[in-house]
């Protein structure tokens, strides 16, 4: 093998390396984990309440993915403009909330939810939960970020939305 092949090999070794090293100090995971685990974080509630699994959807994560860009600056839980997509937002203080404990904030709010009434305890919110396990959402598609401030920023897009008034999600 010529010299110029092993270097361009060890080059893009090292690169490689580098990459995963940068996942790990920032408490990231490659994208292909992060979307297993955003999934198994949301199907397993779902599957609890006897709705269909989501399923990833691309356009969905980039539209989450600008989105978060966007808060970059300022890690704000402000949702997005558009309203195509029903949307959950998490903000975690410091770089160490990996993605199952994260989304465990939201499906949480169950213990909230009364579904003979379809409300949340009084003062509480559920509304995320109940977008997790709306019933006619289909897929999803979610991003991760660390803001310039060091915390933590997640935004997940649904498509169909849930959450209407009245309706129950299951």
């Amino acid at each position: 093998m010529a010299a110029s092949s092993l270097l361009l090999t060890a080059f893009f070794a090292v690169s490689f390396l580098n990459v995963l090293a940068s996942f790990a100090n920032a408490g990231m995971v490659s994208p292909t984990v992060a979307v297993a685990q955003f999934l198994a974080a949301h199907n397993g509630p779902r599957q609890a309440v006897g709705v269909p699994p989501l399923t990833w959807n691309t356009t969905l994560a980039q539209f989450a993915k600008s989105y978060a860009a966007q808060r970059r600056g300022d890690c704000a839980l402000v949702h997005s403009p558009g309203y195509a997509y029903g949307e959950n937002i998490f903000w975690g203080q410091g770089r160490r909330w990996p993605i199952p404990n994260a989304v465990a904030k939201w499906s949480d709010e169950r213990s909230r939810y009364h579904y003979d009434t379809n409300s949340c305890d009084q003062g509480a919110d559920c509304t995320h939960y109940t977008q997790m396990v709306w019933r006619t959402t289909e897929s999803m598609g979610c991003a991760k970020i660390i803001c310039r401030n060091g915390d933590t920023f997640i935004v997940c897009e649904y498509y169909p939305p849930g959450n209407y008034i009245g309706a129950r999600p299951y």
